[in-house]
């Protein structure tokens, strides 16, 4: 007599070695592929409220930024207009007081966004380099625009000789303007990192057990 034929071995639909068929399967924890296509319109919108919202913003830090930054002296003889005080720091003071302002800005501004969009993603961080850089513009411009006068000949001949004025509000390193974009993006990353959701582990243990429900292997020969 001749041994029964062993049946063949059926994958059971636990078997993580089993391969997904063709076109029809997905990897756990991956979303189908409608979902994210749903997902990216919703992602850009997110996208957009935050840039609008921390371009707006902007005209809050250009305020701070006119309010808050020293001012440079100048004095005029009626020929040429020269700092009233040659060894004054106001001029970087204003750079700093804008980067100091900027940087506070992007953290609250990263903080606010974590708390309201904790699913993370590109979207969030789109939003906040896009608009910590329009915002930085606009407080720019209100800065300048709302400071003192442009026209430094002209404030002069009106002041008159001897009579000591503040020059125009300005910003001489151009590379403050990014200030507030890297301060939001590197707070936004550190607090996904330490707080945001985390994906499942694998269960690395169950990988070499038999499946449930699988039939018996062959017996051993002795």
């Amino acid at each position: 007599m001749t041994a029964p034929l062993t049946p063949p071995h059926r994958p059971s639909p636990d078997d993580p070695w089993q391969i997904p068929p063709k076109g029809g399967g997905s990897h756990p924890g991956m979303l189908p592929e409608s979902q994210e296509e749903h997902d990216l319109p919703a992602d850009l919108r997110r996208a957009a409220l935050i840039t609008a919202l921390m371009t707006v913003a902007g005209v809050a830090l250009g305020v701070l930024w006119l309010w808050l930054a020293p001012r440079v002296p100048l004095v005029s003889d009626n020929q040429a207009v020269f700092l009233s005080d040659s060894e004054g720091e106001q001029a970087i003071g204003a750079d700093g007081t804008f980067v100091l302002l900027a940087l506070a800005f992007g953290a609250v501004a990263a903080a606010l966004v974590f708390w309201f969009f904790r699913r993370g993603g590109i979207a969030p961080v789109a939003g906040l380099a896009l608009g910590g850089l329009l915002g930085s513009l606009v407080a720019w411009g209100v800065g300048v625009w709302f400071g003192p006068g442009r026209d430094v000949v002209a404030h002069a001949r009106e002041v008159g000789k001897g009579v000591v004025f503040d020059a125009p509000l300005e910003l001489h390193a151009k590379g403050a303007l990014l200030a507030w974009a890297l301060a939001a993006m590197v707070v936004h990353l550190a607090l996904t990192a330490l707080f945001g959701p985390r994906d499942p582990e694998p269960e690395w243990g169950s990988w070499g057990a038999q499946a449930p429900g699988a039939p018996p292997g062959p017996p051993t020969k002795p």
